[in-house]
């Protein structure tokens, strides 16, 4: 199993949806087109492709002029039938390759926060095994309209679309269910005085959160990616 693993910023790894892939023996190829590196011309090469997040905007083709060779690539996998997995920045670049609408700000989200599962998701190979409601990581300010096509599979109050599948196995979630504790606590030091000018009580408050819900969301996200690993 080949996996391409497109990544959007630094410090935006795989987290749980690599521990997943390791358990697999899954050749990970990582691309980080933002740097420069090129991007294959097509999916023939690979079983899957997984897109990261970051702090780019979905429509930000001037500062990241990759974005639409990576939609082309994104449809390219769709139309054979191989697994794609967008989170944050990558499932809204998921939602506009396929014709949805992005909308920015507005939508901001940030700590560890509920989202719900749709009545159709009790039917999803990758969801079906979830509690209907679960805490999960968030850190967006976006979110999207959904494309005719998709499948809405969760939601809360802030966006009302939070996870979808596209076909058989083209899945964008808005919520970082790869972030487990480690990597949350990793990017609040990383992004220290990014999250301190929008958020100066986060570094008191991130233990206690953590041990609230913390347990629950990494049991919800290395669930997640496993299902999602299996689809592939």
């Amino acid at each position: 199993m080949r996996v391409l693993v497109v990544q959007n910023f630094d410090s935006e790894g795989l987290g749980q949806i690599g521990a997943a892939l390791v358990e697999t023996g899954a050749d990970i190829d990582l691309r980080r087109p933002y740097c420069g590196e090129m991007l294959p011309q097509d999916s023939a090469a690979h079983d899957a492709m997984v897109v990261l997040g970051g702090a780019q905007n979905a429509l930000d083709d001037e500062i990241c002029p990759y974005f639409p060779e990576l939609l082309d690539l994104t449809r390219d996998f769709a139309g054979k039938d191989r697994a794609v997995l967008g989170i944050c920045l990558g499932s809204q670049l998921v939602a506009r390759a396929f014709g949805g609408e992005n909308r920015i700000g507005g939508a901001s989200e940030f700590g560890w926060h509920k989202v719900s599962l749709t009545p159709a998701a009790t039917a999803d190979p990758v969801l079906a095994a979830l509690p209907e409601n679960f805490p999960i990581f968030e850190w967006h300010d976006d979110t999207f309209v959904l494309p005719e096509n998709a499948v809405r599979l969760a939601g809360n109050d802030v966006a009302e679309n939070q996870a979808f599948r596209i076909g058989r196995a083209v899945y964008g979630f808005q919520f970082h269910f790869e972030a487990d504790r480690p990597m949350v606590r990793d990017w609040s030091a990383s992004f220290a005085s990014l999250i301190a000018e929008r958020h100066p009580d986060w570094s008191d408050r991130l233990d206690d959160e953590m041990a609230r819900h913390g347990a629950a969301a990494d049991a919800a996200g290395l669930a997640i990616a496993r299902a999602w690993v299996a689809t592939i």
